[in-house]
């Protein structure tokens, strides 16, 4: 990748782009026909603090292709660090407008969720772009003895995309597992997006997400489970950016 298109953020090379970019990135490069599939990381404030702290969560990213700026707060911080022209990819938005305004000749395979959640999902897909061609899908609930057969029907459809929503960090495992196994254009990693787009989960109103505080929004609707991931993680991000900028602004960057 041209160092020039991602800003470094602690330690995570993020993407300069925005939705219609990022469009048809993945769309030239899936028509460049590589040997391995392209991987793509809807990254937000939790990913990177995690990326800095967990040397085996690093490890596991370490093949990523595209950080891309899932998060206001990490879009912000790009756009700090001198990024110009980019906006914040939402992985449940990008998801939505990918499949209304991509090439529809492209193929769409589908990992993760609950096999009712990923029911609705593909149904509503099918809706909102009639035609577009959805060759398979697999819900999350699976066991490790389970991926030879999961990959097996990946590499016999033969899919442009393969769309994962296994959450933070089973989705990160599983791609960084399984990436050289699979024959695919690109892999994304999009957690939450099938919810959202199935329907079976609410996300925050659009203003929660322009001010940055859509992760509040999330912590009411599950205080227990997303807990340590804003109260710790957010907090760490927040100490190395500020250390981050701080060692840039004395050497006059």
């Amino acid at each position: 990748m041209n160092p020039e298109t991602t800003i470094e953020v602690i330690n995570t090379p993020c993407l300069v782009t925005d939705v219609a970019g990022l469009t048809g990135r993945i769309e030239n490069q899936i028509r460049r026909d590589s040997e391995s599939p392209w991987s793509i990381d809807f990254t937000n404030v939790h990913i990177v603090a995690m990326r800095k702290m967990d040397e085996n969560f690093r490890e596991q990213t370490s093949k990523v292709d595209w950080f891309v700026p899932d998060s206001q707060i990490l879009t912000w911080a790009v756009s700090w660090l001198g990024a110009k022209g980019n906006e914040r990819v939402y992985g449940p938005t990008f998801l939505d407008y990918f499949i209304r305004n991509a090439d529809i000749s492209l193929t769409h395979y589908f990992l993760g969720a609950s096999q009712e959640c990923l029911n609705q999902l593909l149904r509503k897909l099918q809706e909102r772009r009639p035609g577009i061609k959805i060759v398979g899908s697999h819900d999350g609930y699976f066991k490790n003895t389970d991926e030879g057969a999961i990959n097996e029907e990946i590499n016999q459809l033969k899919p442009d995309l393969v769309w994962v929503g296994l959450g933070t960090p089973k989705q990160q495992d599983w791609i960084h597992r399984n990436k050289k196994k699979i024959k695919a254009g690109a892999i994304l990693a999009v957690g939450f997006a099938f919810d959202v787009n199935a329907g079976t989960k609410s996300d925050a109103p659009d203003w929660m997400g322009r001010f940055g505080v859509l992760w509040l929004y999330r912590f009411i609707c599950e205080p227990r489970r997303l807990f340590k991931r804003y109260a710790v993680y957010n907090s760490i991000f927040l100490w190395h950016l500020f250390r981050q900028v701080m060692v840039s602004g004395r050497s006059g960057k």
